[in-house]
């Protein structure tokens, strides 16, 4: 140990210091700005179909409905009633346009709770299949195998799969081959008809977004591209269209979605079509229509992971930045 003084030169920089960059002359972290795109319509559209309602928001709307059910009804009890006392004839003639009217409203009910338990059934079956990947289960692959025939018992497109599929599936001695042939007999070609029904929802977002200037119009057509895609995606994988079935399919999707955290798109989603620096010299309203449609396509990916009667296990899933890259290649030149 020495036992001297010890001199540190102050005007000579260690290696350290020498090697350590000079705070100023680091280039400032990109700022996007606030015209920077950020698809507001299509992350107003998550947000709000994610939205659960509060348990008094549902007691209002019951109870308003109620009301307003029945003041409908003793004022149309009042007037048949009244009308059959002034004239028998014309009192019979509208209490049985308004009973046609009950038998309307009655089959319609029928129909959204069909739809419902469709899109139910294809749940189930998804989950019956990914239980029997997880357990290697065959005996459970193949019951799966039988619901999804009947699924598709009455599919036109789907007939010449079915065939192909009867003929094969009892040569699979794994649970994961049985699933597969279904996947690649019956299902690969609804998986294209499904992306592209997707892509169009995409091309028309964007382009409703890029050249409608006004503030809740894009949210509007948003919303309804959307509902209006994932209904065709659900009727492609054998669900049906029902008005409140669609609802719980937008809930059931974009609450996926705002809770995985997909409803902020980054510029590698759109840097394949147009290049990075391009994308930050964009207009306001034409860069807000290219991000709301690469949101629009990631929506309909997680549509289709949901109505899907089975998952994905060798065919490859849709890439929401292919999707993107030819539903809104066109847009413009590179």
């Amino acid at each position: 140990m020495s036992k001297g003084p010890v001199l540190f030169d102050l005007d000579t920089p260690t290696t350290v210091e020498a090697d350590t960059p000079n705070p100023a002359q680091v280039e400032p972290v990109p700022d996007p700005g606030p015209d920077a795109p950020e698809g507001r319509a299509m992350q107003t559209v998550a947000v709000l179909a994610a939205r659960k309602p509060s348990v008094l928001a549902r007691w209002f709307w019951g109870l308003l409905v109620s009301v307003i059910g029945a003041m409908i009804s003793i004022a149309a009890w009042n007037f048949v009633t009244g009308l059959i006392a002034q004239n028998v004839i014309l009192g019979a003639i509208v209490t049985g346009l308004i009973a046609a009217f009950v038998l309307v409203c009655l089959l319609i009910v029928l129909r959204e709770l069909g739809a419902i338990a469709r899109l139910s059934r294809i749940d189930k079956i998804q989950h019956q299949a990914n239980t029997a990947i997880e357990g290697q289960d065959l005996a459970a692959a193949r019951a799966v195998v039988r619901d999804v025939e009947r699924l598709y018992a009455g599919r036109d497109d789907l007939r010449w799969g079915r065939d192909r599929l009867k003929e094969r599936k009892d040569d699979a001695i794994e649970a994961t081959d049985a699933l597969a042939l279904v996947e690649r007999e019956l299902l690969a070609h609804l998986d294209a008809q499904a992306v592209k029904e997707v892509e169009v929802a995409a091309r028309q977002v964007a382009t409703v977004t890029a050249m409608v200037p006004l503030a809740l119009a894009d949210v509007v057509a948003a919303m309804t591209a959307n509902l209006r895609m994932m209904r065709r995606v659900a009727e492609v994988y054998g669900g049906r269209g029902g008005l409140l079935g669609s609802w719980r399919l937008a809930r059931a999707v974009m609450t996926h979605l705002v809770a995985t955290g997909a409803v902020a798109v980054g510029d590698d989603m759109l840097e394949p079509l147009i290049g990075g620096s391009l994308l930050g010299k964009l207009s306001r309203r034409f860069g807000e229509g290219l991000v709301n449609g690469a949101l629009t396509a990631r929506v309909g990916i997680a549509a289709i992971e949901v109505c899907r009667p089975l998952p994905f296990i060798v065919e490859k899933k849709p890439s929401a930045r292919v999707v993107v890259q030819r539903a809104l290649t066109g847009f413009f030149k590179k």
